[in-house]
C-alpha cells in the first residue's frame, strides 16, 4: 500500500537553520545520488541492519506487485555501513519526496573512517508503516525482487547495485550476498 510521508517528514526539522546538514544512506543513496551534496564520506551506523522488508509500491514495484527495498532493522551490536551526505536544506524537499513510501526522518549519530562523529538523518521505514512486507524466506524475496518493476526500474536492478556498491566499499553484508546469490540462480 501506497502512504505519503512526505509531508509528515517536512515537519521533522531536526537541525537549525545554520547547521551542517548530513544525510546517512544504506540503500540506494549509497549508489545512486541524484542530489547535489557539497561532501560524500563513508561512514556506518550502530545498532542497526538493513534488510529488504520494505514495500516499494512507487520506484520498484506498482501497487498490484510492489517490489522489496532495504529498511533497518533494530540489532544490539550491529553496524551498518553506508553513504554521508552533507546537503544544504533545499535537498531535503526531493529526499523526502524520493523516500516518501513509508520513509520517515530519523537522527542517528554517524561515525567516519577518521574517528570523526556527526549526527545525521536517516531515512527509515518501521513495522507500523502500511507499506512494510516484514521478512520472508530469502527464495520467496528473490522470486519477488526477480519479478517486480516500477518507474525507477526492475528491482532487480536495485539488489544488484547494493551488492555491487557494498563491495567496492568492502562491507560484509551477509543478508544482502545471500539474497543477491538466490537471485542469480533464478
Amino acid at each position: 500500500m501506497l502512504i505519503d510521508t512526505t509531508a509528515i517528514n517536512q515537519q521533522r526539522n531536526h537541525f537549525d537553520d545554520d547547521a551542517d546538514i548530513w544525510v546517512f544512506g544504506y540503500g540506494s543513496l549509497i549508489w545512486k545520488a541524484d542530489f547535489t551534496y557539497l561532501e560524500r564520506r563513508s561512514a556506518y551506523i550502530t545498532g542497526w541492519e538493513r534488510r529488504f522488508w520494505q514495500g516499494s509500491h512507487d520506484h520498484r514495484g506498482t501497487p498490484q506487485a510492489p517490489g522489496r527495498v532495504v529498511t533497518l532493522t533494530p540489532v544490539k551490536g550491529a553496524l551498518c555501513h553506508g553513504m554521508a551526505y552533507r546537503i544544504t536544506r533545499d535537498v531535503l524537499a526531493p529526499l523526502d519526496h524520493r523516500e516518501k513510501n513509508g520513509y520517515l526522518r530519523e537522527l542517528t549519530p554517524m561515525h567516519f573512517a577518521d574517528g570523526s562523529q556527526a549526527q545525521g538523518l536517516v531515512y527509515m521505514a518501521t513495522e507500523d508503516n502500511p507499506a512494510f512486507l516484514g521478512p520472508a524466506p530469502l527464495e520467496a524475496m528473490a522470486h519477488q525482487i526477480a519479478c517486480a518493476e516500477g518507474p525507477s526500474g526492475p528491482n532487480r536492478d536495485y539488489l544488484l547495485n547494493l551488492a555491487s556498491a557494498l563491495r567496492d566499499l568492502e562491507v560484509e553484508d551477509t543478508h544482502i550476498f545471500a539474497l543477491e546469490e538466490r537471485l542469480q540462480r533464478l
